[in-house]
């Protein structure tokens, strides 16, 4: 297929830049949306709020001192029969992960600007938008990564039994925001 043809007809070369540029922008538009769903994960180690969060998201580690702490305490007191050093040692996990998660969100934010600063420019540069891309998967993996590295070193501090009633919780979080958004009116 020609430069000049698209699906069989032929494209004036200013639609062929009208193309690209939405393309361009497109991709710009989901990695951006890739990058911030690793951080649009509300609730946090207790899950509190009306979109749930709990055990496992990159919310869990984000925030205060005093609130990772509280997060914990919540956490475990669901789970019952946590000792003060499995809380302890989980407390020094998390805010462990929250301090190396934090400098990723910069991170994030600052490919966020990079991708709005490319979208915004007089004419739209493709490899541009595609190494900012590239860069936002990276990102992405790296906050994933550590959100994994944090949960096993957690499930290491707690029994099986903890870790079922953990499980247990999260997937009722789960059914009631399932059945939450099932009643939201689609736009």
């Amino acid at each position: 297929m020609s430069d000049s043809t698209v699906m069989g007809s032929k494209v004036a070369p200013q639609a062929r830049r009208g193309f690209k540029m939405f393309a361009a922008t497109a991709l710009i538009a989901v990695s951006s949306a890739v990058s911030l769903s690793a951080f649009a994960f509300p609730g946090g180690p207790g899950g509190h709020g009306h979109h749930g969060g709990g055990f496992g998201g990159p919310g869990m580690f984000m925030g205060s001192p005093e609130r990772l702490d509280k997060g914990v305490d919540r956490m475990l007191d669901r789970v019952g029969g946590a000792t003060d050093a499995q809380r302890q040692q989980i407390k020094v996990i998390v805010k462990a992960a929250a301090a190396d998660l934090a400098a990723q969100r910069d991170a994030g934010r600052a490919l966020r600007e990079k991708s709005l600063q490319i979208f915004t420019a007089p004419t739209v540069d493709a490899a541009q938008a595609e190494s900012v891309r590239q860069q936002m998967l990276t990102q992405h993996d790296t906050v994933s990564r550590r959100v994994l590295q944090a949960m096993l070193d957690i499930s290491r501090v707690l029994t099986p039994e903890q870790r079922a009633k953990i499980g247990e919780g999260m997937k009722k979080r789960h059914e009631r925001m399932m059945e939450h958004m099932k009643d939201r009116p689609k736009s």
